[in-house]
């Protein structure tokens, strides 16, 4: 079986194992995740290779569309909301940007790195990989934090909030989710964009 193949293989059986076409995650969103998480794994831009996140914004905020995967287990350890930026659109996120201020989300591979204490509580940098698309995220302080406005209450009424930028999760689960994810995991944010998916140097590289 070719390299292509078996990670193609791999995406199809946790897909099936994991159930994740009925949670709405999109096929396409994990064969991509899981082809550059071995990647960035083999080459040691990843340092902790047991979890994958991948965030599915092909999906409407009001959709549990953040996905944390144990890869070295094969299972799914969190299914949640998580926001997009306020200027890439309201449910759906439909624009993407790696310019400063410009308050959208940038698409791509990053990974994780360490935690402080912010404005929102524990919160976790980010660095992203993708030349062009979102290497621009740690001067843009794009990173993983918890707020009031990404829950169930808010997605069940139709209106989950927007952040600046971030990937923002439900106050009341940021610390498990960061004490999974942090120090060197590779996180995804996908949409059905085709700039980014035949340009993306971590896709096509």
């Amino acid at each position: 079986m070719s390299k292509a193949a078996s990670e193609l293989s791999l995406s199809t059986s946790l897909y099936q194992k994991l159930n994740l076409s009925a949670l709405g995650l999109a096929k396409e969103a994990l064969d991509y995740a899981v082809q550059s998480y071995q990647k960035l794994v083999q080459k040691g831009q990843a340092l902790n290779n047991q979890y994958l996140t991948v965030v599915d914004f092909s999906q409407p905020s009001t959709s549990k569309r953040l996905y944390l995967i144990d890869m070295l287990n094969g299972t799914l350890v969190w299914n949640t909301y998580v926001a997009h930026g306020k200027n890439s659109g309201s449910t759906m996120a439909e624009n993407f940007s790696n310019r400063m201020n410009s308050n959208e989300s940038s698409l791509g591979f990053y990974v994780t790195k360490s935690t402080y204490s912010g404005k929102h509580g524990l919160t976790l940098h980010i660095a992203g990989l993708d030349e062009g698309f979102n290497d621009n995220a740690e001067a843009r302080a794009v990173v993983v934090h918890g707020s009031s406005y990404v829950n169930e209450q808010r997605a069940s009424g139709g209106i989950v909030g927007r952040s600046l930028g971030c990937p923002a999760v439900p106050q009341a689960e940021v610390g498990k989710i960061i004490n999974y994810i942090k120090g060197g995991t590779v996180m995804f944010l996908y949409a059905p964009d085709q700039n980014y998916l035949q340009n993306s140097t971590v896709l096509n590289n």
